[in-house]
């Protein structure tokens, strides 16, 4: 069983930022075996959409973000062994080249320890902020994976797409894990869901401590499994890494229980725990990750 954190990023935890790296240090030296991020460049006065589609409005966590790409380089340096992971980067919202130079970047200098997970993320707005259409975000996040793939895989390397485009260049630095990151990608549509089995190294669902919809994740995992089989690919061979998001009162007991509870159930084997709802400094933010690294080892 793996079990890791989210970097402090948003909320008040932002304005702690100059604590990330004593966090990384801390939570890894504790036993924690992941460090994540998550991306939000905005969270609109008065949304068109609410928090990931589900609801009017955006929680008031969102309304403080720290650039994701920055904790990660400053967590990498900070620490010797965690993955370093997102949950997820909006890939859609950069140009591939771009992408994929933050990321080999943050491969490289963390010595193979990257863990990306994509997705297309559900914010009009933030679409709007960044000069590109919405409703074009999966077609966009297809060629954009493509456009990955050929930067991290040829050199020289290029790519043509309807709606990216990468110029033949040079492209001899790659990342430390060959042939590439594992590509992860967060989904909840059937579309998404189905992306992940067609082309996704491994899914990110999320789990609600003290209601965990056991059967919804099944359901999710059987469309995944469907789609993966359909391709040719094997499905086993999709992993899931669980975000947990718990509320700020759940007890670090009821936390492990229920990831026990999922892990036996589901079969996965790693979950890393958001702690944006829970705690308001970097203080709080490590002595509950050690009080729940302290429950897992006791009862995982």
């Amino acid at each position: 069983m793996k079990i890791g954190f989210s970097i402090p990023q948003y909320s008040s935890l932002a304005s702690d930022g100059g604590q990330v790296a004593r966090f990384a240090r801390e939570v890894e030296a504790a036993g924690a075996d992941s460090l994540w991020v998550g991306d939000r460049l905005f969270a609109a006065v008065d949304p068109s959409v609410g928090y990931g589609g589900m609801m009017d409005t955006i929680p008031e966590e969102f309304n403080s973000a720290l650039d994701p790409f920055t904790l990660l380089g400053v967590a990498a340096g900070a620490t010797e062994r965690v993955q370093l992971g997102t949950h997820v980067l909006v890939a859609t919202w950069y140009p591939p080249a771009v992408l994929a130079r933050a990321l080999t970047s943050i491969d490289v200098v963390s010595n193979g320890r990257l863990l990306p997970g994509l997705g297309v993320g559900w914010s009009p707005e933030e679409y709007e902020a960044v000069g590109l259409e919405f409703r074009q975000r999966g077609k966009r996040l297809d060629e954009t994976l493509d456009a990955l793939e050929a930067i991290w895989t040829t050199d020289p390397a290029e790519y043509q797409g309807t709606l990216v485009t990468v110029p033949r260049h040079h492209a001899n630095l790659k990342p430390v894990q060959r042939p590439r990151p594992p590509i992860y990608l967060g989904a909840f549509s059937q579309a998404g869901l189905e992306r992940v089995g067609r082309r996704a190294d491994g899914w990110l669902p999320i789990l609600m401590p003290g209601q965990p919809d056991i059967e919804g994740l099944r359901g999710q995992r059987a469309i995944v499994e469907n789609a993966a089989v359909e391709a040719g690919r094997d499905p086993k061979a999709i992993e899931a890494i669980v975000r947990v998001n718990p509320a700020k009162g759940d007890a670090p007991q009821t936390i492990v229980d229920d990831i026990k509870r999922v892990a036996g159930e589901l079969g996965f084997e790693h979950f890393f725990i958001e702690q944006m709802y829970t705690d308001d400094t970097v203080d709080q933010a490590i002595t509950s990750a050690k009080a729940l690294l302290e429950n897992a080892r006791e009862c995982l």
